[in-house]
Parts: C-alpha cells; structure tokens; sequence
C-alpha cells in the first residue's frame, strides 16, 4: 500500500456538508460525481496530497444509505492507494482478510476499488484503490 489516498465520509446532504467543508478547508471542492453502481453521488476536496471524499446516497438502498441509517452520518472509510489492486487482493486473502466483492469494480475519481469486510478490520471498512490510468 502506497498511501491513504482518501477518507470517505457518508453525509445526508451532499451541498449542506460540502458547504461545511468548504468553509472548514478554506477552499471548494475540485470535483463531483456520480457513481451509479453505488447509487452515489461524491463531492472530492483535496487536503494535501489526500483528499476527503463525502459521499451522499442516490437510493434508499445503497450502503451510505443503510449506513447512515445504522451509524450516523460520518466517516465511512478509509482508502489506500495500491500499484496494483488485484496482486494487494491476493496478498491480503492471504493474510486472512475478506473482501466485500471478490473482483475490484470501477469507483469514483477514475480508481478501480475493492473493499475489506470491516469485520477483520477492527471494523474499519478499508477502501483499495487504483488509479485506472495504471492498468
């Protein structure tokens, strides 16, 4: 793992908490997007060389929707930028992890993403990440 690429934050309102953000980093976020095979819509600020992700939810029954339905809004999970996401989801299965999704799906801000199962995790949900540009 190269880096925490970006902490992942599931918020109600997407303009009310890119509003807060805005005001808390002293800038405006550099980007939206909307994921629909997560059924949500991403606002991205940078901080650093990472970023903070607030993830708001599209449908009823996406995960940022049970989520926050379960937890609350805040953070969501933590992403870790790999070279190469399938030979990390290799390594990982071998050190005993288990993942969400057996295959990394194409994610927000041109990554391919997989995630651990925060149940091995000391329920942290961790986001794998890889730049598409790098396949």
């Amino acid at each position: 793992m190269n880096r925490i690429d970006h902490i992942g934050i599931a918020v109600k309102d997407l303009k009310s908490a890119s509003e807060i953000y805005t005001r808390l980093l002293g800038k405006p976020f550099y980007k939206t997007e909307r994921v629909a095979a997560e059924d949500v819509e991403t606002a991205f600020f940078a901080c650093g060389e990472n970023k903070v992700e607030l993830l708001e939810s599209t449908s009823e029954n996406s995960a940022i929707s049970r989520f926050i339905e379960k937890r609350g809004e805040g953070i969501h999970h933590l992403a870790f930028e790999v070279d190469d996401i399938r030979a990390e989801i290799a390594r990982l299965k071998g050190e005993g992890f288990d993942f969400i999704a057996e295959e990394p799906q194409p994610g927000a801000d041109n990554k391919l993403i997989c995630f651990l199962h925060p149940r091995k995790t000391a329920g942290v949900l961790i986001e794998l990440c890889q730049e598409m540009s790098h396949l």
